[in-house]
């Protein structure tokens, strides 16, 4: 993966977008631009919310997530799978994307999974800040607030994608990387990005 090289709390407002990444990849398989794309998301009210402020910071996230990816085929399952199957691909789209997200997913997630330790606790959570903190200036300027709030995003997500059952489940499941994904991730290169998802070749 090209990883991103800097770390980013604006997991706080982007969070999973699942109905709004779906929109936004069929524009994209339209061959629009993020600006137009956005733009018509907004005059449109594509993704129907109650005012108008958020629209366009959301769509351009979303586009970013999509050229992320790396991938057209990637796109279009987002675009049309099944949920569950282009969730995980959304999934795997924000760990592109986000490098928080795939340093959790992979040290955290995949970890726990390679090590058949399928416990995942608020401890776990509170290490992978704290060493993300040590290393890092930027994450160590982040209030509790803001760990909190990329806390719960992170939980929601694994929801999302049936990693967890609910928003209070310490034990995560043995999920199955949909077909779909994995050959997304393996013509990618990111085999890290496997563990994350049960495969542990």
């Amino acid at each position: 993966m090209e990883a991103n090289p800097t770390y980013s709390g604006r997991l706080t407002s982007e969070q999973f977008l699942f109905p709004e990444i779906r929109i936004a990849a069929r524009l994209y398989l339209e061959g629009l631009s993020s600006g137009d794309a956005a733009a018509r998301i907004k005059e449109e009210n594509l993704f129907q919310y109650p005012t108008e402020r958020e629209t366009a910071r959301l769509a351009r996230a979303c586009y970013k997530r999509l050229q992320a990816l790396s991938s057209p085929r990637l796109v279009r399952e987002l675009a049309s799978a099944p949920a569950g199957v282009a969730k995980q691909i959304n999934l795997y789209a924000m760990m592109r994307y986000n490098r928080l997200v795939w340093d959790f997913m992979t040290q955290v997630i995949g970890e726990k999974y390679r090590s058949q330790d399928f416990s995942l606790s608020k401890k776990d959570f509170h290490a992978f800040f704290s060493r993300l903190q040590a290393q890092n200036d930027a994450v160590a300027a982040w209030s509790e607030g803001t760990v909190r709030k990329i806390r719960s995003v992170l939980v929601r997500s694994l929801v999302e994608t049936e990693h967890l059952d609910t928003n209070r489940s310490t034990v995560l499941n043995p999920v199955l990387l949909c077909e779909e994904l994995e050959q997304g991730i393996l013509a990618n290169g990111d085999f890290a990005a496997l563990a994350a998802f049960n495969d542990l070749r």
